[in-house]
């Protein structure tokens, strides 16, 4: 075990950053929102400089410990659910599933996702995507087929669960914030020890829970927070919870959809076309089918994919859709929400996020599906059978 801990000055206070002189270069930090209220220019601040010192992606900066002088927050509130356990850093969080906490009743009866579609993201920079695609076609009206009547024209409630997978504050993701400022997500459930949602959750199936009977969600979105941890061996990453997550879902009764991890733009072997983390979660670790979208490609492209796919079998295990995919071009140009993945944009990578657009595009069209037409898909989606090729065109 290592850590890197070093002093510096704080050279001005951003919103929830700041520039400090550290060696005489000025760094970006990020501070903890209970510690942002007393930090001023001049302050003296440990910081754990671990990651970027590593040179790792997790977001060029430094983060705040201490402020040196300043006592931290005192404990408030009826919170007794401890996160970041037995670490220097554990703090207590008041988690919805808590006798205490108000929404404690509606938890103990709740057992059920009731058949919502959950879209489970592999990577944090999937989630915007997913949202804004998801928005774009609820907004252009209409239903499946042509005439098809929509029973519910509400602004649909699209609730955030963030697992513990990647970064676990949920003030870390700017994007998160944005997509809220502009209505894209209702609310935010973190779970495990992930922490600052909307609401706390013990672990992934109380905050799906969570996030269908106390938020209301129609589309619940589940994912690591910005982030992901990578070996290059087929286990050793926090992708694998995509598999866990699969199997939660189908538990709880709800469908689970899964955006694949495509690109062609990745320069690693393994990421190429469909990602190996995807191939492993749902070829290896996800015990129940699930409905993966697929975006239309080029025809060297589908072909390669179709290759992955059948060689590893996952065509007999799950459910594969065709879509288009292209809902995120339109998207992108009416929601001021910046899309990069791993450092590349939307025209530097589109099969990544026309994958995470065909999800939306999906969850759309269930959310448009009358309720009967969608008990009954629900209903055969909890089939655990992989025996028959699941191929559809949509």
């Amino acid at each position: 075990m290592m850590r890197s801990l070093e002093r510096g000055t704080v050279s001005a206070v951003l919103e929830g950053e700041l520039l400090v002189e550290v060696n005489g270069e000025l760094e970006r930090a990020m501070i903890e929102p209970s510690l942002a209220q007393t930090v001023e220019v001049g302050d003296t601040v440990l910081l754990n400089t671990t990651g970027v010192r590593l040179r790792l992606g997790t977001g060029g900066v430094h983060f705040v410990v201490s402020i040196e002088g300043k006592s931290p927050s005192t404990l408030s509130g009826d919170g007794h659910i401890i996160k970041l356990r037995y670490t220097p850093q554990q703090m207590a969080v008041h988690a919805v599933e808590e006798q205490s906490h108000p929404m404690h009743a509606v938890m103990t009866e709740a057992e059920t996702l009731d058949g919502t579609p959950v879209i489970i993201c592999e990577l944090h920079s999937m989630i915007p995507a997913v949202a804004m695609s998801f928005h774009h076609e609820m907004s252009n009206g209409g239903g499946e087929n042509e005439g098809e009547e929509i029973e519910d024209t509400a602004q649909p409630r699209v609730v955030y669960v963030m697992t513990d997978g990647g970064a676990l504050p949920m003030h870390f993701s700017k994007t998160i914030a944005t997509l809220k400022k502009l209505g894209l997500l209702t609310a935010t459930v973190t779970v495990g020890h992930a922490y600052g949602g909307d609401l706390e959750a013990v672990n992934l199936y109380s905050g799906l829970l969570a996030a269908k009977h106390v938020l209301q969600a129609d589309i619940i979105l589940c994912g690591m927070g910005p982030g992901i941890v990578g070996t290059g061996t087929r286990y050793g990453h926090t992708g694998i919870e995509v598999g866990q997550a699969v199997n939660a879902v189908h538990v709880l009764e709800g469908e689970a959809i899964v955006v694949p991890r495509l690109s062609f733009a990745d320069k690693r072997e393994r990421h190429q076309g469909l990602s190996h983390h995807t191939l492993t979660a749902l070829g290896r670790v996800a015990l129940a089918s699930a409905t993966v979208p697929l975006p239309n490609l080029d025809d060297a492209q589908a072909t390669a994919v179709w290759k992955q796919i059948t060689q590893s079998g996952l065509h007999l295990r799950h459910r594969l859709v065709g879509l288009s995919g292209r809902s995120i071009l339109d998207a992108s140009q009416r929601f001021p929400v910046p899309l990069r993945t791993m450092g590349r944009t939307l025209s530097d990578d589109p099969a990544f996020f026309l994958a995470a657009g065909a999800a939306g595009e999906w969850a759309a069209r269930q959310k448009k599906r009358p309720q009967k037409k969608r008990a009954l898909l629900s209903g055969s989606s909890k089939s655990n059978s992989h025996s028959v090729p699941k191929i559809v065109e949509a």
